[in-house]
C-alpha cells in the first residue's frame, strides 16, 4: 500500500467554464488552464501519481502541448490510472478537498465522486470529496483562484 498526495490551483476569471470532477458547474466564473481546468481531478492525478512515485501531471501532460489544450481532465485520469495499472497498482481510495468561496458546491459532491470512480473504476465509497472556503482569507478567499488538495492510496493487489 502506498499513498500520495496532490495540489493544484487554477485562477478564476469570467468568461471560463467551471469544471470540477468532470462535472460542469454553473458559476460566474470559472477556472483558467490549458486544459479544462479542472483543478480538483488535476490534484488528484498528482496523488495517484506521487503514490508510484511516478512524478506529476506536468511530466506527462504539460501545458502548452496542443494535443491537450481543452482536454477533459477525466481523459487524463483515466490514462494515469490505466498507466498505473501497467505498473500493477490499482488505486484504493481517494480523499480530496476544493477550497472556493463561491459558488457553493454540497449539490455536486455526490455527482463528482460518482464520476471520478466511473473513471477511475473504484466504488463511489471509495472517493471522498470535500468542499471548505478560506473564510475569505488569501486569493481563494478573494475569489482569484480555486485550490484542491488530494490524497490518494494505491495498492499491489486488487482490493
Amino acid at each position: 500500500m502506498r499513498t500520495g498526495i496532490g495540489y493544484d490551483v487554477h485562477r478564476l476569471a469570467p468568461g471560463h467554464r467551471l469544471v470540477l470532477g468532470g462535472i460542469e458547474i454553473p458559476s460566474e466564473q470559472g477556472l483558467i488552464g490549458w486544459s479544462d481546468a479542472d483543478v480538483l481531478t488535476h490534484a488528484i492525478i498528482d496523488a495517484l501519481l506521487g503514490a508510484a512515485a511516478m512524478g506529476d501531471i506536468g511530466k506527462y501532460f504539460p501545458p502548452g502541448d496542443p494535443q491537450y489544450k481543452d482536454i477533459s481532465s477525466l481523459i487524463l485520469l483515466k490514462k494515469v490510472k490505466d498507466m498505473l495499472l501497467e505498473k500493477g497498482w490499482w488505486v484504493v481510495n481517494i480523499d480530496a478537498t476544493i477550497v472556493a468561496e463561491r459558488p457553493k458546491l454540497r449539490e455536486y459532491i455526490d455527482r463528482m465522486c460518482r464520476k471520478l470512480g466511473e473513471t477511475i473504476n473504484i466504488d463511489t465509497g471509495c472517493v471522498n470529496i470535500k468542499a471548505s472556503t478560506s473564510e475569505q482569507l488569501g486569493f481563494a478567499g478573494r475569489e482569484e483562484g480555486m485550490v484542491a488538495w488530494a490524497v490518494a492510496s494505491i495498492s499491489e493487489e486488487k482490493e
